[in-house]
């Protein structure tokens, strides 16, 4: 029985494995890109035209609904979504694409956020359109929403949410809650099972309380620790000032295959680069715009601004900072270090002893945000199938149940499964995104018009001519037709 259940395993593992070379051989990659450039040109440069618009937008304050409850602000939507980016994608992630594809791997990682932040405010300006009101009077949305409304297509928009509530509440969690239990064995030597049991009950405490305790803890952590890890990358590139020179020459270098590193040269560190990028910003993976349909705004196009900034706020600002630590400290040629204890080590060359728990700490934070801005990905899509409290329990007990699971098995396992399940989401999002791509560009063209006209934009179920099942945008008034 014993050898029977290793050989599932393995089957399953290896069956990962080709379904992850298929899809991430290239062709993925060339999806990605070429939707990013698509946006990127059809919205002129929209990521980076609208840069200081997207910082103003996001101290707009919350507002009440017509049923005078509180609603979700744009910056409480930006965090929901920040809590589900930063998280291992930024500290495992980033070590194990240097790990797999050198340092040129960072370039990639660089150029998918660039272009990518394009699709990003495509689907979540869609989300915003096609969001729908919950029995409570709290938005809600996404690809699934927006597959049935703008495309007609209810049955694609079931397949989607069903792969996203596997992908993110429970494979995606399970890689979070591994990274802790990693973390924490590097730093103290807490069994992995221990560390399990206390991430299990912390996390059914919080996604018991509802949406509103997501959007409140991922206001408060999220900007904290984001700034504290900043501020220790920040110290390393002071203190190695002389050689940034030399490590951004390895970067490009690598990049390109003119200084291999590591097998694979310039092939992979795209692959590398690109992989684990999108693992971390998820730009053009659906999964941001599930809580980007939640933020009460004035029009569609400004949490379109928004979640395109958090794809610069996760990948530039937070992916830089630990390539950098990583980079400057050589460790990453030691093939016996990968994921968070990489970073670990890394971190130790500069900060010595304290590094080790000072990162096992920031982990924990930046992986519990995760695994709770995962979980809401995984209830609105449920709630999108169907609205079943005894469904909607049984699947917070399986979320509960991957926390724990992901902190007993082998990091590669659980990153391979991973990988499977964010390429097939980014394929059927991105198909869906670009046929439906005029809508949001149409809506950013009313958005530019309101702008030059000097108004704050207004956006109306009519601003865009023929636009069928939209439910949370009012009609133009007549006094404005």
């Amino acid at each position: 029985m014993f050898f029977s259940s290793i050989t599932f395993a393995e089957r399953i593992n290896n069956f990962v494995n080709v379904a992850n070379d298929q899809l991430w051989g290239w062709v993925l990659i060339y999806v990605l890109i070429g939707a990013g450039l698509y946006f990127t040109i059809s919205t002129k440069f929209v990521q980076f035209r609208y840069i200081k618009e997207m910082f103003g937008l996001l101290t707009e304050k919350e507002t009440l609904s017509t049923e005078g409850k509180k609603t979700i602000s744009s910056f409480q939507a930006f965090t929901i979504s920040a809590a589900s980016r930063v998280g291992t994608g930024n500290l495992a992630g980033v070590a194990t694409a240097i790990a797999g594809g050198g340092p040129g791997a960072v370039f990639w990682m660089w150029i998918i956020a660039l272009i990518g932040s394009a699709s990003a405010f495509i689907e979540s300006t869609l989300a915003q359109i096609y969001k729908v009101k919950d029995d409570s009077g709290a938005f809600r949305g996404g690809p699934a929403y927006y597959m049935e409304k703008g495309l007609n297509k209810r049955w694609l928009g079931i397949i989607f949410a069903v792969i996203i509530m596997i992908c993110f509440g429970l494979i995606f969690n399970s890689i979070q809650s591994n990274t802790i239990a990693l973390a924490m064995e590097e730093a103290a030597g807490v069994q992995p099972e221990l560390v399990g049991i206390v991430l299990a009950v912390i996390t059914g405490i919080v996604i018991f309380g509802g949406i509103h305790r997501i959007a409140i803890l991922s206001q408060a952590i999220v900007p904290v620790m984001a700034i504290i890890y900043i501020l220790v990358a920040i110290f390393v590139l002071l203190t190695n000032i002389t050689q940034i020179p030399a490590m951004i020459s390895l970067i490009v270098e690598s990049a390109f295959g003119l200084r291999e590193v590591v097998s694979g040269g310039m092939g992979a560190a795209i692959m590398f680069g690109i992989k684990r990028g999108l693992f971390s910003n998820e730009a053009g993976m659906g999964s941001a715009p599930n809580a980007a349909a939640t933020a009460t705004v004035s029009h569609p196009a400004k949490q379109g601004f928004i979640q395109s900034l958090g794809v610069f706020f996760d990948t530039i600002l937070i992916c830089s900072a630990t390539a950098f630590i990583i980079i400057l400290s050589g460790v990453y040629t030691n093939p016996e270090l990968d994921g968070i204890q990489l970073t670990q080590n890394a971190l130790g060359e500069f900060v010595g002893a304290v590094g080790a728990p000072f990162l096992a700490v920031l982990i924990f934070l930046f992986a519990f945000s995760s695994i709770v801005g995962n979980y809401y990905y995984g209830e609105t899509n449920l709630e999108f199938i169907r609205n079943n409290k005894v469904a909607l329990t049984l699947y917070r007990l399986a979320v509960i149940g991957m926390v724990y699971y992901g902190t007993t098995q082998p990091l590669q396992s659980v990153w391979n499964m991973g990988d499977l399940f964010m390429a097939i989401m980014a394929l059927i999002n991105i198909l869906a995104i670009v046929l439906l791509g005029r809508i949001a560009i149409a809506a950013l063209k009313d958005y530019t018009n309101q702008r030059k006209q000097g108004k704050n934009p207004v956006f109306y179920a009519d601003s865009i001519p023929n636009l069928p099942n939209v439910e949370a945008w009012e009609k133009k008034p007549t006094s404005q037709k």
